[in-house]
């Protein structure tokens, strides 16, 4: 029998969490409470997870909170929610380390928390990129959408986008560091699909699992569950790290002459895939009993020979995307054994192609230096050039086909400027129009704007500035390259 996306979901949903004595190092996890009051931090009992306020990730939206009556139904991580009544689009950032991977999940739990009902849908973007579409359509519905990621810079931009159906809003951020050498594809992210405890009807999470994964449970009547205990501390691990509650349950055919059949099929055939089978044996077998069994694939052989040892994982994958208007896995029994086929989980990954790379690096410093040098009051949220939708307002960028976006126009003409021309500008080292125009900037015209070797149109009218103007600019003046206005200042000379 298939195995249906939302079947799943809807176990997802219905998460049962139970709490482990034991603690867990808590390094490389990132857990942030959005709309909570700033400076708040706080452990949820049944998990164990320490959570913090999200003022120190972000500055504009709303803290708002769930009606009292769903609390009792969701952990606390989810109490609050930042709402964003205000702006195109609003942004995290948070710190991380570039080139790690990370499993970042985004959590929005609606609760109603306007006395509205109005269920709104918005974009949900990851750095540069869109990532997908959150439409709420329960108020009583958490949703959670989690993808592995590798960050090409230190940090990263999570945003909401406003779409005019709907005020944004998000009720919680997580991130969770994996070994590198985990869960890789041949190109793009992986989208959690769906991750279920076969042979469960319950869900787990942090602190069962060091990588806080969400595992539901599920369990079908065309299989025969097994449950046989395992002690975490028994269970011989590989790097995947499946929790030994979820590998202490598995399934088989309900007709052990049949095939175990797991299958789904996806809403678009064009959509890859990997998917990672965990084994293990999980019952002792009497010296004559022998379990083994081959795997296909949509009716292909895919991994033979597969004998899962007693209590000692072992995950197999796809090394590259599975596509089709089915996906269809078979385990079947060889000649030889004497016992059906066994699985204990199942992870289903969509690969996600983000094709738009972050803005070059010194770039982003730069602008995000000149905005807190003049304390620019415009709407610069996230990545300053991309998606190109939500450009930066005064700015213009040149995309390269196999390169990062770079800024090369900054036109900040009337928006309030004081002080003096800030030197953190020569770090818009591809800049070819400059407008500081019309603001109140003193002090001497720079000499280091002459090392902008790009830079066609410089405009610094109608500001306090003073003195003379550096000998190389009005030298590029004269000869054409550089269009140069400079009037209307204090005492500007040529």
């Amino acid at each position: 029998m298939g195995m249906s996306r939302s079947f799943l979901v809807t176990f997802l949903g219905c998460l049962v969490l139970a709490v482990l004595i034991q603690a867990q190092d808590q390094s490389g996890f990132i857990s942030i409470a959005c709309g909570a009051p700033a400076g708040v931090n706080f452990t949820v009992p049944n998990t164990g997870l320490n959570y913090t306020s999200d003022a120190n990730f972000i500055n504009t939206g709303v803290s708002r909170t769930i009606v009292p009556e769903l609390r009792d139904q969701f952990l606390q991580n989810v109490w609050n929610l930042r709402s964003f009544p205000e702006g195109q689009r609003n942004c995290y950032k948070i710190n991380i380390t570039r080139g790690s991977k990370y499993l970042i999940r985004a959590s929005f739990l609606y609760g109603n928390y306007d006395g509205l009902n109005m269920l709104p849908k918005f974009d949900l973007l990851l750095g540069a990129n869109r990532w997908l579409t959150v439409n709420i359509n329960n108020a009583s519905v958490s949703l959670d959408f989690e993808i592995i990621y590798v960050p090409s810079l230190d940090y990263v931009h999570i945003c909401m986008v406003d779409t005019g159906l709907g005020t944004p809003f998000i009720s919680a951020i997580e991130l969770r560091t994996l070994r590198n050498d985990i869960y890789e594809t041949e190109f793009g992210s992986l989208e959690t699909y769906t991750r279920v405890d076969l042979g469960s009807n319950r869900g787990y999470r942090y602190n069962y699992d060091v990588y806080d994964r969400y595992w539901s449970g599920a369990d079908l009547d065309t299989w025969r569950p097994l449950n046989f205990p395992i002690d975490a501390d028994s269970l011989v691990q590989n790097d995947y790290k499946p929790p030994a509650v979820v590998m202490s349950t598995a399934i088989t055919p309900a007709n052990v002459s049949a095939p175990l059949v797991i299958s789904w099929k996806p809403d678009d055939p064009k959509d890859s895939f990997y998917v990672y089978l965990h084994f293990t044996e999980i019952q002792v077998l009497a010296k004559n009993q022998t379990r083994e069994f081959n795997i296909t694939l949509n009716g292909n052989p895919w991994t033979e020979n597969i004998s899962p040892r007693y209590h000692s994982v072992n995950t197999i994958y796809s090394t590259s995307g599975i596509s089709g208007e089915k996906i269809n896995f078979s385990f079947v029994m060889t000649e030889t054994s004497t016992l059906p086929p066994i699985i204990n989980a199942i992870e289903i990954y969509t690969v996600k192609v983000f094709p738009q790379p972050d803005t070059y690096q010194r770039d982003v410093d730069a602008i995000t230096t000149i905005k807190s040098v003049y304390g620019v009051t415009r709407d610069w949220q996230g990545d300053p050039c991309s998606p190109k939708d939500y450009l930066w307002e005064g700015l213009n960028c040149t995309y390269p086909v196999i390169d990062f976006p770079r800024i090369i126009t900054l036109n900040l003409s009337s928006s309030g400027l004081s002080g003096k021309i800030d030197p953190s500008i020569l770090n818009l080292t591809m800049l070819e129009k400059l407008d500081l125009s019309n603001n109140s900037l003193n002090g001497e015209v720079p000499d280091f704007l002459s090392q902008l070797q790009y830079l066609k149109i410089l405009n610094l009218e109608n500001n306090n500035l003073s003195g003379s103007i550096p000998s190389t600019l009005v030298e590029k003046s004269k000869e054409g390259s550089l269009s140069l206005s400079v009037g209307q200042n204090s005492h500007p000379s040529m």
